[in-house]
């Protein structure tokens, strides 16, 4: 997956001219971003060499897995071997004046005229190029063959880090945040315990921990990975992040390709004309299946059907599968964080539907709190830039800014042993895939 690199700037330019006719002067200005995703430019011109690279674009995967030998353990989802490609492919002796950057560092670039080549923890820990202890990896650089010079200074997600001359005024560019991060914090979640997740095409979820790094730099013991959650004043607060593969992704099946509702929406309906799912199970991985699992073999499955299984109970599966995941991911994010999630917050398209929310009250056995915006990213990012400029005086006060817009209650246990049961089953399907680990 590609992107127009140049269009993807001159739109975000755009938009926020056009935010700042439409409301008046702001103080500060936050950029939340597409983590991992890849550009690389010329430092003189501004313009890109190539295309920019989505995080999903698994055209390195080959490279991922030879560089095991050399005892690098990168993932393709990673901004590393991205930049790799496109310096092999454009670049090939190293020579050329560039820069490298996430989508957080290419709009600062452009919103700062060219002044500002910068990133923050968020999304550095992210492209593989960083550790959890801090300072790009001499060791991947140079296996890669990655000049240092290309790489953006890493500055603080909360703090002034320059101006925007693009645009009217020129506001202080003050936050800099990670897509999931800045959900987190647009959701009110500042506090060692406090989780989100964002059901989008995938489903992330994120826990805040605190100063200290979590035990483990790459993936813990239930497949989760270590995040920095944000910094302010050169501390790093931590967290650790669990992954759905598919989320939305497969109601966008139901609609598209099965053919069985004609919107998103729909799917409420045709679920709640039955009361359970009459013991069919569905298996949302189309994709595979992430945390805690990390099985890229697995694929999407239909267990427990009769005669009588119809329309209603196969949509109804589906929305609970999902919500099955959900759990599966706060359940692996306690375990390897060490912390209880007693709230979960949640925000994204599939949060609109009442079915789903419920179901996942039900199999993560927790209330669940549905976010007033239905993408809480662009908030986070706001948050973070205002307390750069003093709206508000620490991190912890903006725990008060939460106000969900509805509070869902576990209603009944769904069957997570029958579950299990059914995951066991998809897992493996495709044996060459499964054995690959990323």
């Amino acid at each position: 997956m590609q992107f127009d690199a140049s269009l993807l700037a001159r739109v975000a330019l755009e938009v926020a001219r056009a935010a700042l006719e439409r409301a008046g002067p702001v103080d500060a200005v936050g950029i939340c971003n597409q983590r991992a995703s890849t550009v690389v430019w010329d430092r003189t011109t501004g313009e890109p060499i190539g295309p920019g690279i989505g995080w999903q674009d698994l055209r390195t995967v080959g490279a991922c897995l030879a560089l095991r030998a050399q005892g690098l353990h990168l993932a393709p989802n990673q901004s590393a071997t991205k930049l790799q490609w496109l310096l092999d492919t454009f670049d090939p002796d190293r020579d050329a004046d560039l820069c490298f950057g996430t989508v957080d560092t290419w709009v600062a670039w452009h919103l700062s005229g060219g002044r500002l080549h910068v990133t923050d923890p968020t999304n550095a820990l992210v492209t593989g190029l960083r550790s959890a202890t801090g300072g790009w990896d001499e060791r991947t650089l140079e296996v890669l063959r990655i000049p240092e010079r290309v790489l953006p200074a890493v500055v603080d997600s909360c703090g002034v880090c320059g101006e925007a001359a693009a645009l009217p005024g020129s506001p202080p560019i003050a936050g800099l945040l990670g897509d999931q991060q800045a959900s987190l914090v647009g959701q009110g979640c500042v506090r060692r315990g406090d989780a989100k997740i964002t059901f989008g095409t995938g489903g992330m979820l994120d826990v805040v921990l605190g100063p200290g790094t979590p035990p483990f730099e790459r993936r813990g013991p239930h497949g989760t990975f270590p995040i920095a959650a944000w910094s302010v004043g050169g501390a790093v607060t931590w967290g650790v992040e669990a992954v759905m593969l598919a989320a939305g992704t497969n109601v966008q099946w139901l609609r598209d390709d099965l053919r069985l509702v004609s919107s998103a929406a729909e799917t409420h309906d045709v679920a709640a004309r039955c009361d359970t799912t009459d013991g069919v199970v569905f298996v949302p991985a189309p994709l595979g299946l992430g945390t805690p699992h990390w099985d890229y073999g697995a694929r999407g499955a239909l267990f427990g059907l009769t005669r009588g299984s119809g329309r209603p109970q196969v949509v109804r599966a589906v929305l609970e599968g999902v919500a099955h995941r959900g759990a599966d991911l706060v359940e692996a994010a306690e375990a390897d964080a060490g912390v209880a999630i007693p709230v979960l917050r949640v925000d994204g398209g599939m949060t609109d539907n009442p079915t789903f929310v419920q179901a996942l009250a039900d199999a993560a056995q927790r209330p669940v709190e549905v976010s007033p915006r239905r993408e809480a990213t662009a908030l986070g990012a706001a948050l973070v830039a205002g307390l750069a400029v003093g709206h508000h005086r620490r991190v912890a006060d903006l725990a008060a800014t939460w106000s969900p817009r509805v509070r869902v209650e576990p209603a009944r246990v769904l069957d997570r042993e029958a579950w299990r049961r059914a995951v066991e089953r998809a897992r493996g399907w495709i044996p060459s895939l499964s054995g690959i680990d990323l």
